[in-house]
């Protein structure tokens, strides 16, 4: 068996233009269907990760006056950043299953009729 020509056949694949538009619809859906989950994961992510890390910043006096009011706010708001943390992958598991049964008919549909003409 020869692997440089398989690798060479892989490679050309790659490159060569797609015949087939019902494989891209295919793609495109499936995007469609992970991308509201991905950008809410993301978003919510970083934002409760700020609000964690200003929390430790006002909790270990790195910024605000080293009051005792300045100290529990900051508490509270790394308790806030931590629980936010932990939400955001199971909201992200709810978000993605959603999206996928919202799309799931199309997808089987077309990935049915792909399979059954590539036979």
């Amino acid at each position: 068996m020869n692997t440089d020509k398989i690798f060479a056949e892989a490679i050309a694949n790659e490159y060569a233009p797609k015949d087939t538009s019902k494989v891209v619809a295919l793609k495109k859906l499936d995007r469609r269907a992970k991308k509201p989950a991905n950008i809410f994961a993301y978003s919510f992510g970083i934002l409760m990760t700020l609000v964690l890390g200003l929390g430790m910043c006002f909790s270990l006096q790195v910024i605000g006056n080293g009051s005792i009011l300045t100290m529990g706010s900051g508490i509270l708001l790394g308790i806030l950043g931590i629980v936010g943390v932990g939400l955001n992958y199971p909201i992200y598991k709810k978000l993605l299953r959603s999206g996928k049964e919202k799309y799931a008919f199309e997808i089987i549909r077309l990935a049915r009729e792909i399979s059954e003409s590539a036979e």
